[in-house]
């Protein structure tokens, strides 16, 4: 059964989070005390081949990589139990609604099948409206189609092809967000 209390306490955890990573510099984009481990990965260069996934949606349905291609795509990879994961789920929604149709925006959960019911808990009480996939044990493992990606927080944009151009582990500030966007799109226009 549902509670009040439980929605207070996502949403409480939610905001606070927030909080702390609004008193990071936005140029930076991460900072000290949000994570030990945040290792800043920048642009990658292009395989070539799109990016090949699929994973069930927790409302139904599956997150596909096809699904996502003709638009640059932001995929957020989180825990429901990380709190800077909450965080850039802030970001990764106010990301959605200010550039939604140009872009997708869509969370992979690097948690069991057994967490379906926690993450469709925390989808319902955040009202997400953007797909929100389970990743598959090959991919939590990092093994998957993000090979070694395995950190959470972590923040990759496909361009509109699907490849992926660029990767960040650790928490990402929006304005830090936008500007990744706005350079996978850049390059995307740039002549070759």
């Amino acid at each position: 059964m549902r509670t009040r209390t439980a929605d207070r306490l996502v949403v409480g955890l939610v905001a606070l989070t927030a909080g702390a990573c609004a008193s990071v510099p936005a140029e930076e984009g991460v900072g000290p005390g949000l994570g030990s481990n945040v290792v800043p990965v920048g642009s990658v260069e292009p395989s070539g081949a799109p990016v090949l996934f699929r994973y069930p949606d927790v409302r139904g349905g599956e997150l596909t990589s096809d699904g996502l291609q003709g638009r640059v795509s932001v995929l957020l990879f989180m825990t429901t139990y990380d709190v800077p994961s909450q965080a850039e789920v802030l970001f990764l929604t106010r990301l959605h609604k200010e550039h939604t149709p140009r872009i997708n925006v869509a969370l992979i959960v690097l948690e069991p099948p057994e967490s379906r019911d926690i993450v469709k808990e925390f989808v319902r009480a955040l009202k997400l409206e953007y797909p929100v996939g389970m990743a598959d044990a090959a991919t939590i493992r990092g093994n998957g189609p993000f090979a070694k990606l395995q950190h959470v927080p972590s923040i990759v944009i496909l361009d509109k092809g699907g490849r992926e151009r660029f990767r960040h582990l650790g928490p990402m500030l929006y304005p830090a967000m936008q500007a990744a966007v706005r350079g996978v799109e850049k390059d995307a226009e740039s002549p070759k």
